[in-house]
């Protein structure tokens, strides 16, 4: 049976499609009037007929699955422009259904269509190649929209056809219209050059920064002959290096580079900052235009030029550091500051200009702060490339606003000359001014390192006393005294040569310490060189006199291995041989112990006082030196000894602070000045403000804040009524203990200052750590004002702190008018001395202060 015969005997219509074929091969394959042999052949075709069906219609679901996959717009054409097919995306954007899409021309649908559209789509698409065009379309409610159409040959159901996929370009016309629109008015300028450098468009922002005053104008003025430019350095920039022309020929962006363009027509520069951005064709690989956008950096280039030469004038420099790459960039005022000729690019070669202990701080703390963060602040020495020294502070930080980042950025400032001044001020402390020795507290320092350290211990002091320097300073006059003492200093430093260090340790008293380890008899031989250095009369004026020297030695370790120790018993040697003749020397030995009893016996008796009631304390007023009115006093206090006798502060008060009585006494002046405080207060004379002197041994016995605070609850006085008063030394202990008593004492209103400032360690390096109110001005300096040009030159530094710390400043020992006009030149506001008063009775001080308040 052939297929014409099954189609006859099971009725199959002539286009019969796979599923009625598949049905009759079903039927005939089930006739038992067919032979078995056939009947499965028939079977065998029926199930091919199956498995080719379904196959057919898997293929037919993928194929309309990926259809209508597609996000654009899709339509089958005959080559005569009929509709054959579209996906869904094409029903929604002409908004008609499959139906009535499929058999429309598609020249219904578009704007303008010409009739012979379709046949120049069919012949582009012969050659084997894609047709592109841009046409609008027309929706059914009779919007259009724009699209970009891409059409390709295609077979459709064995026939030939055009596949067209239409991109809707309604997003980028309004792209385009919003760009158009941005570049018109963004404040850049805006010039878009052609792949031969021919200007295209131009912006009203880039008329307006060039001075272009109209289109009229435009073509004359942007002619390259009438621009010169420049780079930053001043050099002229040709066509073929400039950033546009750049951008065209290597297909890269330029960006962000500063250009000077001087026109010939108006004679401006202009400093702009140009980028320059390349763009292509879609598949091009050379730009069809480059699009360059600049603004005016006039100003700013006029600032960043101010900035530097701000920069210069305070010695200030900036650093940037990128860790990363390890690339360093420095303002030309930092690469100044390091005196290197050539700019330092690494950080390696900027630790290369300092001293070797403070290349590993700075490497220390660039690394710290890169893994924790935060920032540092150094102050670090270095020498430049022409030998000289300098200093610098160096201060850096994560850059902000990149907690992660890799590069430290920051400041550094010369700081050279501020730490001049500073060691010029630290020698000045450490000096007395009168002889240039060492001072009593420098020379305490130098002995009491030196006994610390086992290799050094081994020396002696030499304690040295000018004999009948008094009936000279008497009946001469101070003047008189003080060249004196320059004179015999200078002696003693001839003598002592390079075998001691030698300091004016008080008055007329010297003090040598040399070392022994080598040379034992070195002491005596200095001692001998130093008697024989006075042999010599000393001259003032007309007048000539002859003065002596007594000396005493004492030994370490044999006659004290403490500084205090052993100066006590070079003292107590000193005055045995001042007892016996007088311009001697004489060994500290044993029997002269016993003349210590009295001392002993002294501060026994020194012990016992307070419980005696033999302290009292005497008020010097503090005086405004302008008006003359009291605006405070200073407690002092005296020891009248029911054994003793009267007691000179300098013979006891030393003696106290060695055996440590003087935290017991100075707990008793501080609750009878307040005491006498509120006595006043309550005789209507109001809060005077005393000023009391504090130990440094006070610090280290009771904790002195509790001890001020019980003082003050007990009189019920305010803080602001005392005035503590310290000695230089508590500015070097830079314990967390001292600075945790200060604040709180000045958390109670206490005023605290430092006393005789100048003659201690003047740590200047730490006065600013510590919440003080003032310093005190030491009386040594005011001895030779107005005359003496170095206990000025002292007087005006002190000053000159003290302004720029914000400090208040009291001077003490005023004993002149003259001392008091040139105090007041100073800007000194308050000082006290035997000009105003001595120390005054209570009751003397309250008669006093009634008659300046009158």
């Amino acid at each position: 049976m052939n297929l014409e015969a099954l189609r006859r005997r099971f009725a199959l219509p002539q286009d019969a499609d796979a599923h009625q074929v598949l049905a009759a091969l079903r039927a005939a394959s089930d006739d038992p009037d067919l032979p078995p042999s056939l009947r499965a052949l028939l079977e065998q075709a029926c199930n091919a007929q199956q498995a080719a069906t379904t196959d057919a219609e898997s293929a037919r679901q993928r194929y309309h699955a990926l259809f209508d996959a597609v996000p654009d717009p899709v339509m089958i054409l005959g080559i005569d422009g009929m509709i054959l097919d579209v996906n869904k995306a094409a029903i929604v954007a002409f908004q008609r259904a499959r139906d009535a899409l499929v058999g429309m021309p598609v020249g219904q649908l578009g704007q303008d269509l010409p009739k012979e559209h379709m046949a120049r789509v069919v012949e582009a698409l012969a050659g084997g190649g894609s047709h592109v065009t841009e046409l609008s379309y027309r929706r059914a409610d009779g919007t259009h929209f724009p699209a970009e159409v891409h059409a390709a040959a295609f077979e459709h159901h064995g026939r030939p056809a055009v596949l067209a996929v239409a991109r809707d370009l309604s997003g980028r016309a309004e792209a385009e219209l919003r760009y158009r629109e941005l570049m018109e008015m963004i404040d850049k300028g805006i010039i878009v050059r052609d792949a031969d450098g021919q200007i295209t468009h131009i912006n009203p922002a880039a008329m307006r920064i060039l001075g272009i005053e109209d289109e009229q104008a435009m073509e004359n003025d942007l002619r390259g002959e009438v621009w010169v430019t420049f780079d930053e350095h001043g050099r002229e920039v040709p066509k073929d290096e400039q950033p546009a022309t750049y951008a065209l020929r290597t297909s890269r962006i330029v960006e962000s580079t500063v250009l000077g363009f001087y026109s010939r027509r108006t004679r401006q520069l202009r400093w702009l900052s140009v980028t320059c951005v390349p763009q292509f064709e879609p598949g091009g690989s050379k730009p069809a235009r480059v699009l360059s956008l600049f603004s005016d950096v006039t100003a700013l280039k006029r600032d960043s030029a101010l900035f530097d030469r701000v920069q210069a004038l305070a010695h200030i420099g900036g650093w940037e550091w990128d860790a990363g790459r390890d690339r360093l960039h420095l303002s030309d005022e930092a690469v100044r500051i390091l005196g290197r000729s050539a700019a330092p690019t690494s950080l390696e070669q900027v630790e290369a200009c300092l001293v070797e202990n403070d290349r590993r701080q700075l490497q220390l703390a660039m690394e710290r702060v890169l893994a924790e963060g935060g920032d540092f602040d150094l102050e670090l020495q270095g020498r430049r490339e022409d030998g000289h020294a300098f200093w610098a502070r160096f201060i850096g930080e994560v850059r902000r606003g990149e907690p992660l980042s890799q590069r430290l950025t920051g400041t550094l400032q010369d700081i050279t000359e501020r730490k001049q001044a500073e060691e010029t001020l630290r020698v000045q402390a450490r000096t007395d001014p009168l002889t240039n020795l060492l001072n009593r507290d420098a020379i305490l320092g130098e002995l009491d390192a030196r006994l610390a350290d086992p290799v050094l211990s081994h020396v002696a002091v030499l304690y040295i006393d000018l004999d009948r320097f008094k009936l000279v300073n008497d009946v001469l006059g101070h003047a008189a005294g003080d060249e004196l003492l320059a004179t015999a200093a200078r002696r003693i430093v001839d003598a002592v040569g390079t075998e001691g260090l030698i300091a004016r340790f008080g008055g007329d008293e010297f003090l040598v310490v040399c070392s022994v380890a080598d040379d034992a008899s070195t002491p005596e031989r200095v001692a001998e060189r130093i008697l024989a250095a006075f042999t010599d009369s000393f001259c003032f004026g007309s007048e000539e006199f002859s003065v002596t020297a007594s000396i005493g030695i004492a030994r370490a370790p044999e006659d004290g291995d403490r500084p205090q120790a052993l100066i006590q018993n070079a003292d107590a040697a000193m005055y045995e041989s001042k007892r016996r003749s007088r311009n001697g020397w004489q060994a500290f030995n044993p029997a002269l112990a016993l003349s210590q009893q009295e001392r002993l016996r002294m501060e026994t008796q020194l012990r016992r006082a307070a419980d005696n009631n033999e302290f009292h304390l005497v008020y010097q007023p503090q005086v405004d030196l302008r008006r003359g009115a009291i605006v405070g006093a200073e407690a002092l206090i005296r020891w009248n000894s029911q054994q003793l006798g009267e007691m000179r502060p300098d013979h006891f008060i030393g003696h106290a602070e060695t055996t440590g009585d003087i935290v017991r006494i100075g707990g008793w002046v501080l609750r009878e000045a307040c005491r006498q405080v509120c006595a006043w207060r309550d005789a209507g004379l109001g809060i005077v403000r005393i000023a009391v002197n504090v130990s440094y041994r006070q610090f280290l016995g009771d904790d002195l804040a509790d001890v001020v605070q019980r003082v003050l609850d007990d009189s019920g006085l305010p803080g602001s009524a005392i005035e503590l008063e310290f000695t230089e030394r508590v500015l070097i202990e830079d314990a967390p203990d001292t600075l945790r008593t200060f604040a709180r004492l000045r958390e109670m209103g206490v005023v605290l200052t430092i006393d005789d400032f100048g003659e201690g360690y003047s740590a200047l390096n730490y006065l600013r750590r510590l919440p003080i109110h003032g310093l005190k001005l030491s009386q040594h300096f005011l001895q030779g004002v107005p005359g003496n040009k170095s206990d000025v030159a002292v007087c005006q530094a002190v000053a000159g702190i003290a302004r720029s710390l914000g400090l208040g400043l009291v001077a003490e020992g005023i004993e002149s008018e003259a001392q008091r006009r040139f105090l007041l030149e100073l800007g000194v506001p308050v000082g006290q001395g035997f000009l105003f008063a001595p120390g005054l009775a209570p009751d003397d001080f309250a008669l006093r202060l009634e008659r300046t308040h009158l």
